[in-house]
């Protein structure tokens, strides 16, 4: 177990636990979820079977399976999918409480996603390159795991920030975060301040990996590179990109 004494007590179930009341507020533009569903029909195949890691809310599991796919979704925050059972009520998002590493349903599956960032929310050392590991066992040769992720910045230095992230006359939110670039980590608190609620805090943490490391950990796994964009729409990947959408396909 690696030490995650950024963020004392920080748990796998502390950012969904923390956000799920709040998230499809927060984060609803994310990501272009129209794009998102057509790149999955588009490497899943009309009707295919799709396993999402980090299910949440069902922001995109929802409209994927609006749009004729089977989805089974996996995430470690009950109260995220109790927020994905008042979305998807009638519950054709087959839904799983676990680990994304390893308690991921046997499948077969035409494809998996891991969306915004989610891959990174696994801090243990080794614990993305299980998770490469896990999916591709749950995928038949030529199956395909799409990874949306931001591409970190190789002029980061260790930092400690504090901002607004918003205001109104009876509320503040802070983010207050530390970057820590020599152990690939960030993490902080988003401290939500209110006249009659007192304060709520909602906590994160990430251990990213650039794009060579998580190339090499789809290789180990039996990926190869199909494709990259900047967003799913399929916009170029360049030098300048902040945020990258790989199709990785599993070769066996």
């Amino acid at each position: 177990m690696r030490d995650t004494a950024e963020v004392h007590g920080y748990e796998s179930t502390s950012y969904g636990d923390g956000f799920a009341e709040i998230y499809d507020d927060w984060y609803a533009d994310v990501t272009d979820v129209g794009a998102t569903v057509q790149r999955m029909v588009a490497v899943a195949g009309s009707g295919g079977h799709v396993l999402e890691l980090g299910v949440g809310t069902g922001r995109l599991a929802v409209p994927m399976v609006e749009a004729g796919l089977s989805v089974t979704g996996i995430d470690a925050s009950t109260a995220m999918l109790a927020q994905l059972t008042l979305r998807d009520p009638s519950g054709r998002v087959t839904a799983i409480a676990g680990d994304m590493v390893d308690d991921l349903p046997d499948g077969p599956f035409d494809a998996a996603l891991v969306a915004y960032n989610t891959l990174f929310n696994l801090l243990e050392d080794g614990a993305q390159q299980r998770c490469f590991n896990a999916v591709a066992g749950r995928l038949p040769v030529g199956g395909a795991f799409v990874v949306e992720a931001f591409v970190p910045n190789s002029e980061n230095r260790s930092r400690s920030d504090v901002s607004v992230r918003s205001m109104t006359a009876n509320r503040v939110v802070l983010s207050v975060s530390q970057h820590s670039p020599d152990r690939q980590e960030a993490s902080g608190q988003f401290v939500e301040l209110t006249e009659a609620g007192g304060v709520r805090l909602r906590p994160w943490m990430v251990r990213w990996a650039t794009l060579s490391q998580l190339d090499a950990m789809a290789a180990t796994a039996g990926f190869c590179v199909e494709s990259r964009w900047s967003t799913m729409d399929c916009s170029p990947f360049t030098d300048d990109s902040t945020q990258h959408v790989t199709v990785y396909r599993f070769k066996g």
